[in-house]
């Protein structure tokens, strides 16, 4: 950058202007030739000079009537409406947010790798405006261009919490590492919320999905299909091409996959805060297990009894881990009364999973609780049948149940009931 340049961006703040650099024409951001232009302007494309340089912009409007998938765009009105109507402490929680404070993010870079080596040629977000959801992408045109790329995507970020797919571990980290390399030029990264709805899709479908990319998890629950898409692997292919040739024809492609990649985030969020709260009319068993089963480990107990108490009815799997779940529950607070019986109905199921541990956690309870050993002795031998009769026995489990009855044992011949 040239000193005259840096002098001409000092002077809003020596004016007390507003910082940043605005994309209209001056004598010599109108020397800058953009190959194609004509067709860029064409998929609503613009350019956005800076010093000399510049990078591309794209923006479509789409209303919140249009359906992407099983819900309309509205539907993630609906669904922020929820979270702050009945607060729950849950990590996808938009208690405190409006619906134009959530940030749909993603990018595509030159790589899947970290570090400096691994380029982000395509920013893209989208966020709510009035009626509309306002989805934008900024295009890298070659690999000098970051300054006027990011100088462009951090001057009117205005946004409470990032929503991505992955993005804690890869794009917004990827984001750091190549603002470090022009931060003297561009307006400093802010501090974001993020919900990272990977692991929220890993929670609810590593049952039922053998792999939990994006576009599979679009397939399989979002009922989103992609038609003429470009795979992701190629996107970096396709930019190295797009930088020699400078025709746009390839990088439209991509820029349609983001886009979809973005859209694709709304509905998930939707689909997911639905079957969080209990508003999916088709949630499967299986899945609002898992709903409940999460809650639990995030301590919010009444929010996983309602959830849970609702499967716990009948004997197929989903019930026993259920009921096997509640026990756990209420073993932390204690309460004997209700965790013993759902123990014992686990432990009487047989079942080769499930039965083991329940029947060790019952054989606790009347040794250390009730004072009963031969209670005790005989789960704990029903324990030692179980797992002995699974292909798959662990040793370290064995040798724990074998000195759990040689004490009972002990304890039963002193203490006869």
């Amino acid at each position: 950058m040239s000193l005259k340049n840096k002098l001409n961006r000092l002077k809003p703040h020596i004016s007390g202007g507003v910082q940043g650099v605005t994309s209209k024409d001056s004598p010599e951001t109108s020397r800058v030739e953009i190959p194609y232009l004509s067709i860029w302007e064409g998929e609503n494309v613009t350019p956005y000079y800076m010093d000399q340089d510049y990078c591309l912009i794209r923006e479509v409007k789409y209303p919140l009537s249009q359906k992407h998938g099983h819900y309309y765009f509205h539907d993630f009105l609906r669904a922020v409406e929820i979270w702050n109507k009945q607060p729950i402490n849950h990590p996808l929680s938009a208690e405190g947010h409006t619906a134009e404070e959530l940030f749909f993010f993603d990018t595509e870079t030159t790589g899947l790798g970290g570090g400096v080596g691994n380029t982000i040629f395509l920013l893209g977000y989208a966020s709510v405006a009035g009626d509309n959801l306002v989805l934008r992408q900024h295009i890298l045109p070659h690999p000098g261009a970051e300054v006027p790329l990011y100088q462009s995507f951090l001057e009117q970020v205005n946004y409470k919490t990032l929503v991505t797919y992955n993005g804690k571990s890869f794009d917004w980290p990827q984001v750091k590492t190549r603002h470090t390399l022009v931060r003297e030029h561009v307006p400093k990264l802010p501090a974001f919320g993020h919900f990272d709805l990977f692991h929220a899709a890993r929670r609810l479908w590593k049952h039922k999905l053998d792999r939990l990319k994006l576009a599979v998890v679009e397939k399989d629950v979002l009922g989103i299909v992609r038609e003429d898409d470009i795979p992701g692997y190629l996107a970096p292919m396709i930019y190295f091409d797009f930088i020699e040739s400078k025709q746009p024809d390839g990088m439209l492609g991509i820029i349609k996959h983001n886009e979809i990649d973005i859209l694709s985030l709304v509905t998930l969020y939707t689909h997911l805060t639905f079957q969080l709260c209990g508003l999916d009319s088709n949630q499967t068993r299986k899945e609002y297990f898992e709903v409940g089963r999460w809650y639990a480990s995030l301590g919010e107990k009444g929010e996983a009894v309602k959830v849970l108490t609702k499967l716990v009815e009948g004997s197929d799997y989903t019930s026993l881990q259920a009921k096997l779940t509640l026990a756990y529950q209420s073993k932390k607070e204690q309460n004997w009364e209700i965790s013993l019986p759902l123990f014992l109905e686990v432990a009487d199921a047989q079942d080769h999973q499930l039965s083991p541990d329940a029947c060790i956690e019952a054989a606790k309870i009347y040794e250390h609780k009730i004072k009963d050993y031969k209670l005790a002795l005989d789960y704990c031998l029903m324990a030692m049948e179980i797992a002995g009769s699974t292909k798959v026995s662990d040793p370290k489990t064995q040798q724990q149940l074998e000195h759990r009855l040689k004490r009972l044992e002990g304890k039963f011949a002193k203490f006869p009931r």
